[in-house]
């Protein structure tokens, strides 16, 4: 089948394939923002995943008890211990048209290895071994015990599709963040919906994909209208008024309404997404001082931010890992002192203060604008004088990639689902080569961490490895190597009738493809 691309001087795109449903049953949607990208490998974030599970498919999936369920791979078995055998679903078609084969995830694989933000999540894989058309092993450099969890981030791609160049001479496999590049633009994956229009920041428009694989369990939705609306209060307010059928992020201001609205049902679920701040030691000298990393975080204080802006949706935090995490510890707690924080100040030689810039998004994290002008605030009580600039999302990620102010903020959560993740992303030696470190603007660094992330990924038992997370959680906690805040809940509302209780889960990438209107 031919796909056809129409690029018009607004920026609207049209993309057809030969392959899509009829809209009878059509669901509107309203995020905060829409996805910056169709490059699934462009960058790791919330958007792009919640995308990715719409035009892709994963090899397993989680399930919404956090266990693991079989989507393009049907089954696996450990060969050695440090190869995983995975059998492939027969019969499973792109949107364009091309069968889906091994050759495919290996193709994958290797452009995984090769995106600035996902390669770090597959440091420890080295190869993908194609056994025969549906079946490859998964090969890591030593025993790892989370092989399963890395591979819900493997979305084989169509790789006759993304190969050979495009009209002006490109390589149409060609991975560019915050570029203009083919597979940004473009999409043939095997997942329930294919991207029919998209206007950037205005709409997505998703139509069922009439050759989708999953017949059995697939739910009956045909098309669904994606609207980003930045403002909470306009988001809530088009679900109440029946404009949209399910959005996300309910704000905590919003809650009881949603809940007590008689034609709509709010969806909530504790949340595992650490929200942070990070201090870059590259562009201000103070903060290279412990002590005054330490200050900082002293001045903040988290409980209030969780009360008085999150409304108590949220759980005070102290360090990445959650409770149940492994790595978690409960002797780490928030440290909220402000007479302490000034006597730090001073010891480190810095009682008068020094001035910041401060970055964040406005609509990636739940009040994220109101949660920094209260840290800026903060700050000010120990002589630090905060220029706080806010930014929608799609500005904010190219300016932290810049590294572009002395704080900026950052949430995450667990890609594996295990607290390594945390500090590999977040607080590591930044590493190009490896893609160890790639969020970490604060530029902190302490190679004991490093070293104990890397035994604890090789440590199959539980107890040891265990141990080993939480000694590395102490020692950032210690270094104070960021201001972590609160671990942020989730929130969905959806119009009654609208089955999206089944379809969410704590890692917030709602399964579309699932779900069942009445």
């Amino acid at each position: 089948m031919n796909n056809f691309i129409r690029i018009a001087a607004a920026g609207v795109m049209s993309l057809t394939f030969g392959a899509v449903a009829q809209a009878e049953v059509t669901v509107k949607v309203a995020y905060d923002a829409d996805p910056v990208s169709l490059d699934p490998h462009e960058q790791l974030s919330g958007g792009t995943l919640q995308f990715s599970h719409m035009a892709f498919d994963p090899l397993v999936r989680w399930t919404q008890d956090l266990q693991f369920e079989p989507r393009l791979a049907t089954s696996w078995e450990q060969i050695d211990a440090t190869t995983t055998r995975f059998h492939l679903r027969e019969g499973v078609s792109f949107h364009s048209g091309n069968m889906l084969t091994a050759a495919d995830v290996d193709w994958t694989f290797d452009r995984l290895k090769e995106s600035p933000d996902f390669k770090g999540i597959f440091s420890l894989f080295t190869d993908v071994k194609v056994v025969d058309d549906h079946t490859f092993d998964l090969i890591t450099s030593e025993p790892y015990p989370l092989v399963l969890h890395t591979a819900t981030y493997i979305f084989p791609m169509d790789s006759q599709f993304y190969s050979g160049t495009t009209e002006d001479g490109k390589d149409r496999a060609e991975l560019v963040k915050h570029g203009d590049s083919f597979a940004s633009r473009n999409v043939s994956g095997t997942g329930p919906f294919v991207v029919t229009e998209r206007e950037q920041g205005v709409k997505m428009v998703f139509d069922r994909f009439d050759g989708y694989w999953d017949t059995e369990t697939a739910g009956n939705v045909d098309q669904i209208i994606l609207t980003p609306i930045k403002e909470s209060p306009t988001r809530v307010a088009a679900l109440l008024s029946g404009d949209v059928d399910f959005i996300a992020p309910v704000p905590p201001t919003d809650l009881a309404r949603v809940d007590e609205n008689e034609g709509t049902n709010l969806i909530t679920m504790p949340g595992t997404r650490i929200i942070t701040f990070q201090m870059n030691q590259n562009r201000v000298e103070a903060l290279k001082d412990a002590r005054v990393r330490k200050a900082i975080d002293y001045a903040v204080n988290n409980a209030g931010i969780v009360d008085r802006i999150m409304r108590g949706f949220g759980t005070v935090g102290a360090q990445a890992s959650p409770a149940g995490y492994l790595g978690h510890s409960a002797d780490l707690t928030p440290r909220f002192d402000v007479a302490k924080a000034k006597e730090l100040m001073a010891e480190a030689g810095y009682a008068d203060g020094f001035e910041l810039t401060m970055m964040a998004p406005n609509n990636r994290y739940v009040n994220d604008d109101k949660i920094a002008q209260a840290v800026a605030s903060m700050l000010a009580k120990i002589n630090i004088k905060v220029d706080l600039q806010t930014m929608p999302k799609a500005q904010y990620w190219p300016a932290f990639d810049e590294r572009a102010a002395d704080m900026m903020m950052i949430g995450w959560h667990s890609d594996t689902e295990d607290s390594a993740n945390f500090h590999q992303f977040l607080s590591h030696c930044p590493d190009e080569a490896t893609g160890n470190g790639q969020y970490n603007s604060g530029n902190f660094c302490n190679p004991e961490a490093d070293k104990l992330m890397a035994q604890a990924n090789a440590e199959t038992d539980a107890d040891k490895r265990a141990a080993l997370l939480t000694q590395m959680e102490t020692i950032l906690y210690d270094e104070a190597a960021f201001i972590p805040l609160h671990w942020q809940n989730l929130a969905w509302g959806a119009r009654k009738g609208v089955h999206a209780e089944a379809i969410v889960n704590a890692l917030n990438f709602p399964y579309f493809g699932d779900l069942v209107v009445d």
